[in-house]
């Protein structure tokens, strides 16, 4: 695409990064001390915007990385923010509701003077979730004296959350493989064959679209392991199993197989939604989907997207794929901001007419400069940064 070597120099380094110590005082009595991060990568679009971690592998380098992820995902979907990503290095399920309130609260102070409506706004990630932001609300709130809904996305519904948020990147999945469908000349019927890795936040709602589409939901799996039925999974039991708490593996009337053996499957559609890195050089010939939707961030490794591609099939890459959830927060912020409240079909009408656009966008630069969707996607979230960045030039010049 012919980058701007300056551009892309500065693109290279995150503009701020801050560690913390998180000190909070433990059930027993004690005191432990975690380390914390805010990164800041790019905010020529806008505010930051991005999850914040709770496990045990988060780094400053981590951070870092996810964060640049998150600028090239908000540039690429045209939304006006810009990528930042937080963390803590800590198992969540090592600390009781108490403690990982005080952490939470903790945290949001040692941070709270680089985040804001208008300069840096957090969501969930893996390890946190509504409750979460909810904490976090409240603490910004009074360290400011009044209730700041716009500070953080991902919150419940009735402290100003949005409708539609938990199922948006699940339902921004399907709207990908739907775009996809349209411009292969195909549609979705009760012959498409379906199958989702990790049946959770993304997984799920997307099986339930898929399924209410007509597609044949074929195996779908957690980290018990995979389940699989010819004639496709009854997937409203399957939903209703797993959010009373069960495991697939304990479902009776299917066949079960391995994560491992689901990812290989002869399938139309294959939706790796659960972790990154599943699809590796070393598996990547026996994949046998037409189409890999990336639900997750990062599923296949770089090798694994030449091979596959070189097989012929379309990956639609992750930053466009899963962006529902980001798009999504954008909504909730800007509801929050204007104290004016969307109901679920605008919210799912303005997603599905946004990650459209995205879309169309991606596949034109694939065919403009011969490239496949993934490097497709990257050039047209770099096309956007470099105009704009020129744009707003660098002070002192």
């Amino acid at each position: 695409m012919k980058i701007d070597p300056n551009v892309l120099e500065r693109l290279k380094y995150p503009k701020r990064a801050l560690q913390v110590s998180v000190p909070i005082r433990l059930d027993d009595g004690t005191v432990k001390v975690f380390e914390g991060y805010r990164v800041q990568h790019n905010m020529t679009l806008g505010p930051g915007k991005g999850g914040i971690r709770f496990h045990p592998h988060v780094s400053l380098s981590e951070t870092a990385a996810l964060a640049m992820l998150m600028t090239f995902k908000c540039a690429l979907v045209g939304l006006p923010l810009g990528g930042a990503k937080g963390g803590i290095k800590v198992d969540p399920g090592d600390l009781s509701r108490a403690e990982l309130q005080a952490l939470t609260r903790r945290y949001t102070t040692e941070i709270a003077m680089i985040i804001g409506p208008e300069k840096d706004v957090p969501a969930p990630d893996i390890g946190t979730d509504s409750q979460t932001m909810a904490w976090f609300m409240d603490t910004y709130s009074q360290l400011n004296g009044y209730t700041v809904p716009g500070v953080v996305t991902g919150k419940p519904v009735s402290i100003g959350g949005s409708l539609g948020r938990a199922e948006s990147t699940g339902k921004g999945v399907v709207f990908c493989v739907n775009f996809a469908y349209e411009k292969m000349n195909k549609s979705i019927t009760a012959a498409t064959t379906v199958a989702i890795h990790g049946f959770g936040k993304v997984g799920m709602p997307a099986a339930h679209d898929l399924h209410n589409q007509g597609a044949k939901i074929v195996a779908i799996s957690d980290v018990s392991g995979a389940i699989y039925s010819a004639k496709g999974l009854n997937i409203p039991q399957c939903i209703e199993w797993v959010k009373s708490g069960g495991m697939l593996r304990e479902l009776k009337d299917v066949e079960h197989i391995t994560n491992e053996e689901l990812l290989e499957l002869d399938v139309d559609i294959l939706i790796p939604a659960a972790i990154d890195g599943v699809i590796t050089k070393d598996n990547a010939g026996k994949v046998r989907a037409k189409v890999i939707a990336e639900g997750a961030n990062g599923p296949l490794t770089h090798e694994a997207v030449d091979i596959i591609t070189a097989k012929g099939a379309l990956i639609i890459p992750d930053i466009l794929c899963n962006a529902g959830g980001v798009i999504v927060s954008y909504f909730e912020w800007v509801q929050g901001l204007q104290m004016f409240f969307w109901d679920l079909d605008t919210v799912n009408k303005k997603l599905h007419d946004i990650m459209k656009q995205a879309f169309d966008k991606v596949w034109n630069n694939a065919e403009v400069y011969e490239v496949n969707m993934k490097q497709a996607a990257f050039i047209t979230s770099l096309e956007r940064l470099q105009t704009a960045m020129r744009l707003r030039g660098m002070w002192p010049g």
